[in-house]
């Protein structure tokens, strides 16, 4: 009865959960408040930026200023279109923030709430402003697309299914609860987390490439990027099925299709 009862409750608090995403329109399972995984986000970005090396704005670095400058554009274009549809309530707490820092890390992300971070690795990667845009786009729309909130939210509920699995496996010998616990965690990091996350980094693919599209980026470029990228990796990587992002092929073969929607918005900076 009681573990009846207690499925029950935690079916009911994850359809609770669930609600549709603005920019998508799509439903997502979000267990947190979007306000709480700013405040979180902010926190963590200012422990990040102190034990690490921030590349100062007053060193006239032009670097720094090419990923202000970016970013500040990019901003612009999500604010713009958030504005048109009428969604600007849903950037409510979004304070824009854009840090160059000195590592070799071929990377860049976006916290919630646009905390952002660009590695000086990515820059001779990256070569242009209009790749630049492109990967600033596809960081800032993971925010958007509040992928953070999904993943922890996910996790906790693969938690809580794990420990009812474990509750109902307890009068099975020791041999036997370790097999079912050792298959249900391979089999929900395997089938159920990582396409999950290739899923997210090619919706974030989408989305960042209309902004950058809106910000005045010729999106062209993006096939270019990810080309260098796929060059720079090598062939060096996991079976894209244990991997958290698709292949650069993959990547190329979908950005192509969306190429026409985005060069619709495309208007280049004069």
């Amino acid at each position: 009865m009681i573990r009846t009862v207690t499925t029950l409750f935690l079916l009911a608090a994850f359809a609770m959960a669930c609600s549709k995403n603005a920019l998508s329109g799509k439903s997502q399972f979000t267990l947190f408040k979007e306000s709480e995984m700013q405040t979180m986000a902010t926190e963590q970005y200012q422990q990040f930026l102190s034990s690490n090396k921030v590349v100062p704005t007053s060193s006239g670095n032009k670097d720094v200023d090419m990923v202000r400058r970016v970013g500040q554009r990019i901003t612009k274009a999500v604010e713009t279109y958030y504005a048109g549809k009428g969604m600007s309530d849903q950037l409510k707490g979004f304070k824009w923030e854009y840090n160059l820092v000195d590592s070799k890390e071929v990377n860049a992300w976006c916290m919630p709430g646009g905390k952002i971070v660009v590695y000086t690795g990515l820059l001779p990667v990256s070569q242009n402003e209009a790749a630049l845009a492109v990967v600033l786009g596809h960081e800032v729309s993971h925010a958007l697309l509040q992928h953070g909130n999904q993943r922890m939210s996910q996790q906790l509920g693969t938690q809580v299914v794990g420990a009812g699995l474990q509750v109902a496996v307890a009068n099975k010998p020791a041999e036997t609860q370790n097999a079912y616990l050792s298959a249900f965690g391979v089999g929900s990091q395997v089938g159920l987390l990582l396409p999950f996350s290739r899923k997210q980094e090619s919706e974030a693919d989408e989305y960042g490439l209309y902004f950058a599209a809106m910000a005045g980026y010729n999106p062209e470029e993006a096939i270019n990027l990810w080309k260098r990228m796929e060059r720079l990796s090598n062939g060096q990587k996991p079976p894209e099925f244990l991997s958290t992002h698709p292949s650069e092929g993959k990547r190329i073969e979908r950005l192509q299709k969306i190429m026409p929607r985005a060069l619709e918005y495309y208007k280049p900076i004069k």
